[in-house]
């Protein structure tokens, strides 16, 4: 078993959902020698997640964006952890309801997702910075 881990920065973001696949894949040249295996990509936030969605249409990443903000509303009477802005705490949630990480199956050296999908960075701040994320592959 072959097992190759890298960590990436990416850009900053503005808040939204932004498809990433490109990035991670560049991030890992080793890629192409593993024949059957899976990559896990964690992000080292609590504010942003990661998630698999359509990347044809720009407009469901916008229509994710409006559906977590109304699910998940800013300035909530209820919220105590305000001190880094009325975006954090919301920004937690939603990073929790997506999670911090995806797995992709490795096929001949590439990632075999489905025609219409993409790796989503969600970027839940309004000025979140640079992310980073830890790339494991392993397989044979």
């Amino acid at each position: 078993m072959k097992v190759i881990q890298n960590e990436m920065q990416l850009q900053p973001f503005k808040r939204g959902f932004h498809i990433i696949t490109n990035e991670v894949v560049a991030a890992l040249p080793e890629l192409n020698t593993i024949t059957t295996g899976m990559l896990h990509v964690f992000i080292k936030h609590t504010s942003a997640s990661l998630t698999i969605s359509e990347n044809a249409d720009p407009s469901v990443r916008v229509d994710f964006e409006r559906h977590f903000n109304v699910m998940v509303p800013e300035n909530q009477s209820y919220y105590t952890h305000t001190y880094e802005g009325a975006d954090d705490m919301p920004a937690h949630i939603k990073s929790a309801l997506l999670g911090s990480s995806v797995h992709i199956p490795i096929t001949n050296g590439q990632l075999n997702l489905g025609t219409w999908q993409g790796i989503y960075m969600c970027e839940h701040r309004d000025y979140g910075g640079s992310r980073h994320l830890v790339l494991t592959a392993f397989g044979m």
